[in-house]
């Protein structure tokens, strides 16, 4: 039985993870100086960061209509036995509503909410590439995923909150001290829900340093099989310290880096990184 595995672009996988595992990716839309654009065919991150430093707008994203997915779930449901579709978290967005909405005309198609984002979507993504090779049933698959998604661990340290301010999800009296203090605000997911956990203080570099100690350390919880390294942009001594502590911390079989793509970029601005894992329990 032939199952192909589809995903939003939000899933933040590097383009040799999508060409290796065959995933079909369906591009939300970013819009810039009010054009649209396809997120990571049309536009990349660079481009929104560029946009913004020069004084434009913060870039907004929009949901994969129901006429998107359709088009997409018609060609996929004919030329495979299966589709598994992974959305980007509904408290996020109205992809995956407008997904389950497409699927009803496609009785072999199944949407999975991530109750995430980035890579810890990611991370679903590649759970039902390896499923849809061990199992025919496209509903045992699902229940899988289901309870798998709870254990998705994802989070985020943000160097400035320029882009939160802009876009209305944090105030500019806030930024101004928190900038004085030199604090990184890191974001979590939790329950399917973004939320601020901890403030870090210091350089970006120390902070990292930290951030990662603290969702490593003496953790026995942890799927020893695959961590995310995830980021917009980073220095290469951030970066330097994020591999270390991971390798310190971890014995992970697989550490993937990749870059975050325009979703968060357009709400977390450069010089965020995540390290995403999964929970064993």
């Amino acid at each position: 039985m032939r199952i192909k595995i589809s995903s939003d672009s939000t899933c933040d996988l590097s383009p040799s993870l999508v060409r290796e595992n065959e995933i079909n990716i369906i591009p939300l839309c970013v819009t810039k100086a009010g054009e649209s654009f396809r997120d990571g065919v049309d536009i990349q991150p660079a481009d929104i960061f560029a946009h913004v430093a020069a004084g434009g707008d913060l870039c907004g994203t929009t949901a994969v209509s129901v006429g998107e997915y359709s088009e997409n779930f018609k060609r996929l449901s004919e030329e495979n036995d299966g589709v598994i579709h992974i959305c980007l978290g509904s408290a996020f967005s109205s992809t995956y509503q407008n997904a389950c909405i497409a699927a009803e005309d496609y009785p072999n198609v199944r949407v999975i909410d991530s109750q995430n984002l980035s890579t810890g979507q990611g991370h679903v993504v590649l759970e039902a590439v390896k499923l849809a090779k061990q199992l025919d049933d496209l509903d045992e698959i699902a229940k899988v995923l289901n309870e798998l998604t709870p254990r998705v661990e994802a989070s985020f340290i943000l160097d400035q909150l320029d882009y939160m301010v802009k876009g209305g999800r944090c105030s500019m009296v806030a930024a101004l001290g928190a900038n004085l203090l030199k604090l990184k605000p890191c974001i979590e997911v939790a329950g399917g829900k973004m939320s601020v956990c901890k403030k870090y203080r210091g350089s970006l570099d120390k902070c990292l340093d930290q951030y990662v100690t603290d969702r490593l350390k003496d953790r026995t919880d942890i799927v020893p099989e695959r961590i995310f390294i995830t980021y917009t942009t980073c220095t290469d001594s951030g970066l330097d310290i994020v591999r270390s502590k991971v390798k310190e911390y971890g014995s992970f079989s697989q550490v993937l880096e990749t870059n975050a793509g325009c979703t968060v970029s357009c709400h977390c601005g450069p010089r965020t990184l995540g390290v995403l894992f999964i929970r064993s329990k």
